[in-house]
């Protein structure tokens, strides 16, 4: 019988607002089983200033240029995930790992660069704990994008759920990713893409317009009205980018200045059909040799609005879209969990990455082990 781990996977998105933390009991291979999952939110310090900081990084250069602010973010968004992880009756396991994501600050592949907030050999000094960190580097060393991360859980949740292949994972996080699994076992059969925003957008003109973080189920867009004239030339505009094919996105590839002028619903209205139109032309790229079955994953399941505009915009029936949820998978937490597994693989020296997820030459083994104590 395989060894099974305790792992405990942190996840801080790109909306910046707090971690997710799930623990599961896994070998690292074909089985896992959730133990516990929870949100614990960003204090209103950390959350401003992280998205202060985020508004300035537009270039490597600016790394640099605020190191001093990046640094002094860093150690408090550590602090804070140690927090996290001491609340945690398992905390005192011996054999407890914790894979720590940290939170995006600047991600560009061509650069050979994805750096994430958070030191996890403090954060193994602090907790006295195994961290596996750094996920994303030896896969963009390797040719690869750093991004998607999480298909190769994906197939086993695919598996153990007994969901039909094929079958495409729509996770709509901060960005929008999708993994098409057409086989339980094979990853040369597991393919993933950035196809556009996901919730960075529209949670930008929110944040900026108004003291809410974020449209609840799509409310604020349902008020308002579309401005089909700047809709289109916003679209116009992203089609003759020259980087509207980039295998992976940071939230700073796109921004929300085409709606400037128009009312907080107007905007979330517009910003949210922009949104909504590029994730379904990504659907409608990658359909030509997939199931036209879909499992809404992320956030961004929950609102209404863009999951109704994907759908009506992806020129797909309704029927075949789902939300995970109904398969007794808990949509929130996807990526946390995504990650305890990967900490596990990371352990046992398993790749956590593949060619066709992430355009690496050869599977990667994925995050660097913290054992500072």
């Amino acid at each position: 019988m395989q060894k099974e781990y305790i792992s405990l996977g942190l996840m801080s998105g790109t909306s910046g607002d707090g971690v997710d933390a799930s623990i599961i009991r896994s070998n690292g291979l074909n089985h896992y089983e959730v133990l516990e999952n929870r949100y614990i939110e960003y204090s209103n310090e950390i959350y401003e200033n992280y998205h202060k900081i985020k508004e300035k990084i537009h270039f490597q250069k600016d790394l640099k240029k605020y190191s001093n602010e990046i640094l002094d973010l860093e150690r408090r968004i550590t602090l804070f995930n140690a927090k996290v992880v001491k609340n945690f009756d398992g905390f005192k396991d011996e054999e407890f790992l914790v894979g720590f994501h940290g939170q995006t600050i600047y991600h560009n592949p061509k650069e050979k660069i994805s750096y994430q907030l958070g030191d996890g050999l403090l954060l193994s000094q602090l907790l006295k704990k195994k961290i596996i960190y750094n996920f994303r580097k030896n896969d963009i060393i390797n040719g690869g994008e750093g991004a998607p991360l999480a298909p190769i859980f994906h197939q086993l949740f695919v598996t153990k759920k007994n969901i039909e292949p094929p079958i495409s994972i729509l996770n709509i996080g901060g960005i929008s990713n999708i993994t098409i699994v057409k086989d339980k076992v094979s990853t040369n059969k597991l393919y993933s893409k950035d196809i556009g925003p996901g919730n960075c957008l529209i949670d930008n003109w929110v944040r900026s317009n108004s003291n809410k973080k974020f449209d609840l189920n799509g409310e604020i867009a349902s008020r308002g009205q579309i401005n089909e004239i700047i809709l289109e030339q916003a679209l116009e505009l992203f089609s003759n980018r020259k980087n509207k094919d980039k295998l992976s996105y940071d939230i700073n590839d796109f921004d929300v200045s085409f709606a400037r002028g128009l009312s907080l619903e107007d905007g979330c209205s517009t910003i949210t059909e922009f949104t909504a139109y590029l994730i379904a032309e990504g659907i409608k790229f990658l359909n030509k040799d997939n199931s036209n079955k879909y499992l809404f994953c992320g956030g961004g399941r929950k609102n209404k609005f863009l999951v109704e505009s994907i759908i009506r915009n992806s020129n797909l029936n309704k029927n075949d879209f789902d939300i995970i949820d109904n398969f007794h998978l808990n949509g929130d937490y996807i990526e946390s969990q995504a990650f305890a597994y990967l900490a596990i693989r990371s352990k046992l020296n398993l790749p956590i990455s593949f060619p066709n997820t992430t355009r690496c030459n050869d599977p990667v083994i994925g995050g660097k082990l913290a054992n500072n104590y």
